[in-house]
């Protein structure tokens, strides 16, 4: 039962993505020493015989990288949108981030996570 207390207080902030067929949730956990990570969670729905399930790939990105991981991100970004894909108008994928907002706390019911 205490067990359950410590994970109740581990799971401080979430945010979720949904990208097709896949769902991305990005979490702020913390340790039991009061420091935080994030977890990035790509899931993913799939069909075994005639029963859904979830395969989910977690990353797990301390605060010493987020610095270095950020700027991974963006310089790779970068490069597709002005290097590799010029003639893309990105702006056509952007979304209302309200729309975000109202959804972003509804995962719970639709999954559950270890």
């Amino acid at each position: 039962m205490e067990d359950n207390k410590d994970y109740d207080r581990d799971e401080i902030f979430s945010k979720k993505v949904k990208a097709g067929k896949r769902t991305y949730f990005f979490d702020v956990k913390s340790t039991r020493s009061n420091d935080y990570y994030l977890t990035i969670t790509e899931s993913k729905r799939k069909m075994r015989e005639e029963t859904f399930f979830y395969e989910k790939h977690k990353i797990f990105l301390y605060k010493e990288d987020f610095n270095k991981f950020l700027d991974a991100l963006q310089r790779t970004v970068d490069h597709v949108k002005n290097d590799l894909m010029p003639e893309v108008d990105f702006t056509q994928f952007e979304i209302d981030p309200d729309s975000q907002d109202n959804d972003s706390d509804n995962f719970r019911d639709d999954l559950k996570w270890d």
